[in-house]
């Protein structure tokens, strides 16, 4: 087995056996507390510029298919876990999660305390790191993580956003006769959505719910968004630095007022900068599949599935317009706004899952009562 190495910014050198691509990349490096769901994390574009630490002890044991693609390849830089599975022991595998990876050129180290390295990304803050299972020095490969591109301050969602218009009508799979998803519902309303880094869950469930989706590019201009007469607007989830997003926010504050909207994750971000809020980053962001939220609408506590490393300042927005809806019971973030005159709303996690719990669906039948109303 072959040599994979993990060098961050600080000096710190993991080294373990090296399972993906024989290549080297750098990245922010993060950790994700999810227990399944792997395929969807590596191929949720909200993950690009990052290499990825799961905590689930054993990765790869159930392969890989194409139906849990996210996107239409990996986009993290990066794998790091404790335990490496090269075999996949489940009837849906197209192949093993090491045959995925190596062939989409993903790096993976595995056979390293992903405990300590998480331990020590807790305590000091996620910082940028190279993954590398292509040679090199610890001294080299820890000056280039310090050389890195550092994720504030950097627009990733204009580089993974779709090239062109298309449109979507997949609902959602049905993993096995007792899967509980349902039959899609009749599609009643346009819904156009932006693309800042979309995971294919999110259109399901829109489709699920009754939608038909247009999906335009980040930077589509509100005004020929406004020309496909939707019914509603999505804002999608996405990676990178919400504050760089100028030109969408501008796009957005436009069509406040003019359509409901719902956004999700970076979409909540730049819902937030569009109502003129401000956004910063966390120590070390929310990534898993368990995670506190209380809706005050409701007073109930939803578990949740989240992804990000930015989060919107609740003191920045002007709270005669905005109702703060969910907050996070572990730090007190910020988690969900609506607009107290205009049919708007956004949640920071993601209710579509994918993989985590589905206590949050019912925002998608929100989203279209919404509509319903308007109409």
């Amino acid at each position: 087995m072959n040599t994979a190495v993990l060098a961050l910014e600080d000096g710190t050198v993991f080294e373990g056996s090296s399972f993906g691509a024989p290549v080297e990349h750098a990245g922010e490096v993060v950790f994700n507390t999810s227990l399944t769901g792997y395929q969807e994390i590596f191929t949720d574009p909200s993950y690009a510029g990052q290499i990825v630490v799961l905590t689930n002890p054993q990765i790869g044991n159930y392969g890989a298919n194409d139906s849990d693609n996210e996107s239409v390849k990996p986009y993290i830089e990066g794998l790091v876990v404790r335990e490496f599975s090269p075999l996949a022991s489940n009837w849906r595998a197209d192949e093993t999660a090491q045959q995925f990876l190596t062939g989409n050129q993903v790096p993976v180290i595995a056979g390293i305390d992903t405990r300590a390295l998480v331990r020590h990304l807790r305590s000091r803050g996620v910082m940028r790191g190279v993954l590398s299972a292509s040679g090199g020095t610890k001294d080299e490969l820890v000056a280039r993580a310090k050389n890195s591109p550092s994720m504030t301050g950097l627009d990733l969602a204009t580089r993974v956003t779709t090239p062109k218009i298309y449109e979507w009508s997949k609902a959602v799979d049905l993993c096995s006769p007792s899967d509980l998803a349902g039959t899609a519902a009749e599609p009643r309303f346009h819904v156009v959505a932006y693309d800042y880094g979309m995971k294919r869950n999110i259109l399901r469930r829109l489709v699920q719910s009754g939608c038909r989706l247009t999906v335009v590019p980040a930077g589509t201009s509100a005004d020929d968004v406004l020309a496909l007469k939707p019914d509603g607007v999505f804002l999608s989830n996405g990676p990178g630095d919400p504050e760089p997003l100028e030109y969408p926010a501008a796009q957005v504050a436009k069509l406040v007022g003019r359509v409901p909207i719902f956004g999700i994750c970076l979409g909540h971000q730049i819902l937030g900068l569009a109502l003129g809020g401000k956004t910063y980053k966390l120590k070390f962001g929310h990534r898993g599949g368990n995670h506190p939220v209380l809706n005050s609408v409701t007073g109930k506590v939803e578990i949740t599935s989240h992804n990000h490393g930015f989060a919107v300042d609740p003191d920045s927005l002007n709270l005669n317009e905005i109702e703060i809806t969910h907050t996070n019971l572990n730090d007190d973030t910020l988690e969900g706004f609506r607009h107290r005159n205009h049919p708007v709303f956004c949640v920071q996690y993601h209710p579509e899952a994918a993989p985590g719990p589905h206590d949050s669906l019912y925002l998608f039948e929100d989203f279209v009562k919404l509509m319903e109303l308007e109409k």
